[in-house]
């Protein structure tokens, strides 16, 4: 499954993801790597992809995170609804990436839901903060 389109991505540098700290939860490792690839081309400083929650725990707060990719199904089926309740907590937006149409999310944790394949401009407007 292709997660972004070769002719959706922009030209190095054009992003104002520069200096943003994004950890990708993603248990399928070409997509995670996709994301990781797609992110840094925008200036993104990206921790993982990791595979497991334990795996995102370990890299929440060296240095910390501002914005997190979640997929909610993760190895061994490992649902991601209690790191998306620690990583609220700690003040790091969530944007959950999904194969699923309908997850149950509480939106007030969440920035917002994207839908595998994803389309590139969506994701990066998704991971700006606001006002940007």
């Amino acid at each position: 499954m292709a997660v972004v389109n070769i002719h959706d991505l922009p030209e190095p540098g054009a992003s104002k993801l520069n200096g943003l700290r994004v950890l990708v939860v993603e248990d399928s490792w070409p997509v995670g790597e996709a994301l990781k690839d797609t992110l840094e081309m925008c200036g993104a400083d990206v921790a993982g992809p990791v595979a497991t929650t334990v795996g995102a725990a370990r890299l929440i707060f060296e240095p910390a995170i501002d914005v997190a990719l979640v997929d909610v199904s993760l190895r061994g089926g490992e649902l991601a609804y209690d790191l998306i309740d620690q990583l609220h907590a700690q003040g790091i937006r969530i944007v959950v990436v999904t194969g699923y149409a309908d997850v149950s999310l509480d939106q007030e944790k969440i920035v917002a839901v994207l839908q595998k394949p994803i389309s590139t401009p969506l994701l990066l407007r998704s991971l700006r903060p606001a006002g940007d």
